[in-house]
């Protein structure tokens, strides 16, 4: 073989070595999409409303955690029993795939607190000026355990036919007194439209005692509505250091996922991240 024929050889070797090379690095890093698929998905966030409330009273909250990417779910709680209430949302729960933040307003924390139990796809319960009842206590017990709850003498009772026949009572806040009472620091126009579409609570479901309590073995979260007026802000710190609650303190009314959603989904967050 002449020396030109042997240099040419050696040349297809090395550029064939060199493509090898190349394309096994390529093959060696893993893609954008490799990388991404491998982290852990986002909890869902499901927030349930209490009494006097609806699902839209988290339209702001919603806005903000889906910023972040988080899927959001705001189911509607019947606010006709506790166990009632609670097996509606463990039913909700059964639809949602993966890890979830349950977070509950109001009588709502009542409900997360009884239907998370057992339920390993809950990873973290937060409670927005909320109840944590512990077994053998009622939502109304605990709003009368401290001083300073005025909903009693601005609610009005209805009366309504019950599933089982026979007639039960049910609550809402007068509507002229809605905003005092419930939304003091909403403006005045939102305010009115919450109090003409409130939801009744039966008078049952907040004096039903609970049976479990899921905030003795779930991490929890709590942010105190300091200017409510239906839960004490007493109330809420005491259940609060009850549970062991990374606790946070807000300026706001009882309607406080309405008047301020920045600060709500800044502890629903708090909590998602610390499930990850």
């Amino acid at each position: 073989m002449t020396n030109v024929a042997v240099n040419r050889v050696r040349r297809q070797a090395a550029l064939a070595l060199g493509l090898a090379t190349a394309v096994g690095a390529l093959l060696a890093v893993p893609s954008p999409a490799h990388a991404e698929t491998s982290a852990p998905p986002k909890p869902t966030i499901v927030l349930v409303h209490g009494a006097f409330a609806d699902a839209s009273s988290w339209k702001g909250v919603i806005t903000k955690l889906k910023r972040d990417g988080y899927p959001v779910l705001a189911t509607a709680n019947p606010l006709r029993g506790l166990t009632e209430d609670a097996a509606y949302l463990t039913g909700v729960l059964k639809n949602v795939k993966g890890p979830v933040v349950l977070v509950g307003h109001s009588y709502g924390g009542a409900v997360i607190s009884k239907a998370a139990v057992g339920n390993s796809s809950v990873k973290a319960l937060v409670y927005v000026a909320a109840f944590l009842p512990d077994k053998g206590e009622s939502a109304l017990a605990l709003s009368n355990k401290y001083p300073g709850s005025t909903l009693g003498p601005n609610t009005q009772q209805w009366t309504y036919q019950s599933p089982g026949g026979g007639t039960a009572i049910e609550l809402t806040i007068k509507q002229d007194k809605f905003r005092g009472q419930f939304a003091a620091d909403v403006p005045a126009r939102k305010a009115a439209a919450m109090a003409a579409s409130q939801r009744p609570v039966a008078v049952a479901a907040l004096e039903e005692k609970a049976t479990e309590a899921a905030w003795k073995t779930v991490p929890v979260w709590s942010l105190i509505a300091t200017g409510d007026k239906n839960i004490p802000p007493a109330a809420q710190r005491w259940m609060s250091r009850r549970a062991h609650a990374s606790t946070v303190e807000v300026a706001a009314s009882h309607a406080v996922s309405v008047s301020q959603p920045g600060k709500t989904a800044e502890i629903i967050v708090k909590a998602a991240r610390a499930t990850r």
